[in-house]
């Protein structure tokens, strides 16, 4: 096309795409968000993918095409724009700091800085412009449980104000990794059929083979562990002191009573989590549907003379906090009882952390 003066119009230059990379990307989660990608805005250049021994050499199909899983080493995110992390606390903590360095913002999917005082911990549908604050080219991303808590109770906050949490969240073996579903998939095939398991004392114990790389102390399959974690000071574990101080950080109440424990249950995918939250205002049930029902990233499902509640089973593959027996607390008039499910695997984890990195993308396209 020419204009007036005889002169070509040059096209408009298109905007270069950013490079992402993706730390993990045959682990549990790396695997779902790698498949989440092209679920997505189409806002992705290159995409490299990195992971441990095991995966290392291995083709996986990202945004329609085949891309080889590469192992880190130096240099390995020069050009790099934004790195998602979906891997062990250790490898974020050396890893993370060279992709800052070579010039990406690093997304931690892992516990490794969570909770430091200049990483923000970001969910999108909550505090999004908290991603522009990170001091350190770091952002972190909560703990499943958090997320499936969090999304529900900010517009709840918001409205009538939270001053205590009494949680108990049950954790499927999920949560725990690839190892967590095959070891929970192998316990139950080796008591399956047995109709004295659980009967008398001590016959699932010997029932179950033990492994060497088991990650439960105690069988799981048709079995409940009142624990999951690591062990820390008082005898709270490091799950529960995460949900109470990522609940903290994220709703911006650093001093908000917290109660919570944490379970292993014989789930596959899906946490759920039994919630009594007492509020400063004293909250409307009607209200509170209304709030919920127009909060992004949470659906209610809530009728129990119809059956219709959330169970675990429901939400696998789904994005949404999902929320149901929602009632006032009998003994508190301030008090709120509710149940919630998330896949821990989806929003509780991959999703999250690619809503991050697309927030950070818009950030270059807006620039």
């Amino acid at each position: 096309m020419t204009v007036p003066g005889g002169e070509r119009a040059s096209a408009k230059p298109q905007p270069v795409r950013p490079t992402l990379a993706v730390v993990g990307a045959t682990g549990a989660v790396g695997r779902v968000l790698v498949d989440l990608l092209a679920t997505r805005a189409d806002v992705w250049g290159e995409v490299r993918l990195f992971a441990g021994p095991e995966g290392i050499g291995t083709e996986v199909q990202v945004l329609g095409r085949s891309e080889p899983v590469r192992a880190l080493e130096p240099g390995c995110f020069e050009g790099v724009d934004i790195a998602l992390f979906e891997a062990p606390e250790d490898v974020v903590e050396e890893w993370a700091p060279l992709a800052v360095a070579a010039g990406a913002v690093a997304v931690d999917g892992s516990s490794a800085f969570r909770l430091h005082p200049d990483v923000p911990l970001v969910v999108p549908e909550i505090n999004p412009s908290a991603a522009r604050m990170r001091r350190i080219g770091i952002i972190a991303a909560p703990r499943c449980a958090t997320l499936v808590l969090t999304v529900a109770l900010a517009a709840l906050h918001a409205e009538f104000g939270l001053s205590q949490l009494v949680v108990t969240a049950a954790l499927a073996a999920s949560g725990r990794g690839r190892i967590g579903v095959d070891t929970l998939r192998r316990q139950t095939a080796e008591v399956a059929g047995d109709p004295t398991v659980g009967t008398r004392t001590g016959d699932l114990r010997r029932a179950v083979s033990e492994q060497e790389d088991d990650p439960f102390e105690a069988p799981l399959a048709y079995n409940l562990l009142p624990w999951a974690g690591d062990t820390t000071e008082d005898g709270w574990s490091s799950e529960e002191l995460g949900l109470r101080n990522e609940t903290r950080k994220i709703l911006g109440l650093p001093e908000l009573p917290i109660s919570a424990t944490c379970l292993r249950v014989p789930v596959v995918s899906g946490h759920s989590l039994t919630v009594h939250a007492v509020f400063e205002r004293e909250p409307d049930v009607h209200r509170v549907r209304e709030i919920l029902d127009s909060s992004a990233g949470v659906i209610v499902y809530d009728d129990p003379e119809k059956g219709e509640y959330p169970t675990p089973a429901d939400v696998v593959g789904s994005d949404p906090t999902w929320v149901g027996r929602v009632r006032r607390s009998l003994d508190e008039p301030h008090g709120l009882e509710l149940f919630l499910c998330g896949d821990n695997l989806r929003k509780g984890a991959a999703l999250n952390c690619v809503q991050i990195a697309e927030l950070v993308a818009a950030e270059g396209q807006a620039g």
